[in-house]
């Protein structure tokens, strides 16, 4: 982990004392991301109401570019340019490097399918089913840390091969006993949960950002 990471990190924690406690599971969860990534693996996330929200949220801090620029290669840029001369400087200039993520949340159409052929508490775990390969993370967040579809999709993943990080309250629930690593944050009231779990997977887009792009 680069120091530039570790300082990001740190910095969460002073600005945010309470998750202190949170601290060896963060920087936990911060490594089991990169480990994917460095292996060319994905993320998948998923929640319900709130924590659907902030699932599609992380998507869009790690599909583009968050604090920093992420000009596309050289490579890439040569390979535009070969291909669509026309408009490789538009395309090279304005696209980003993406950390690849996935929401499972916002599949409306398999989703109530699925719900209504088969089981509403299962959506989550057949597309993880469907998408999970191993090495790829599912980040499962849930203020409980038991949320039936969640705790389900955890499951599968873990079928799958595919690593877990829970973002839950004080007691973790379910989740904590399932998940590869589970940052409990230190409230038991659902809207204090949500107001932590932004800080903390802010941290973890942007220290991911951080072990792959450039300043």
């Amino acid at each position: 982990m680069k120091e530039s990471t570790k300082k990001a990190l740190n910095l969460l924690l002073e600005r945010y004392p309470a998750l202190e406690a949170c601290r060896a599971d963060i920087f936990a969860a911060v490594e089991t991301i990169c480990d994917a990534y460095r292996a060319g693996k994905k993320l998948i996330l998923c929640g319900n109401g709130g924590s659907a929200a902030d699932a599609e949220h992380i998507v869009g801090e790690l599909m583009k570019g968050f604090l920093k620029k992420r000009p596309i290669s050289e490579e890439t840029r040569a390979r535009l340019k070969a291909a669509f001369p026309e408009d490789a400087d538009y395309l090279a200039d304005n696209l980003q490097g993406a950390l690849p993520a996935v929401s499972l949340v916002n599949q409306i159409a398999l989703g109530t399918a699925f719900a209504n052929d088969q089981a509403a508490d299962l959506v989550f775990a057949q597309q993880v089913l469907g998408l999970g390969q191993a090495g790829d993370v599912l980040i499962a967040i849930s203020t409980s840390g038991n949320s039936k579809n969640v705790v389900y999709a955890v499951k599968m993943a873990k079928v799958c091969g595919v690593r877990t990080i829970a973002l839950t309250g004080r007691s973790g629930g379910k989740l904590k006993a399932l998940a590869d690593v589970t940052i409990t944050v230190p409230d038991d009231e659902t809207y204090r949960i949500q107001e932590l779990h932004l800080p903390v997977y802010h941290a973890l887009c942007i220290a991911a950002e951080e072990e792959f792009f450039e300043a």
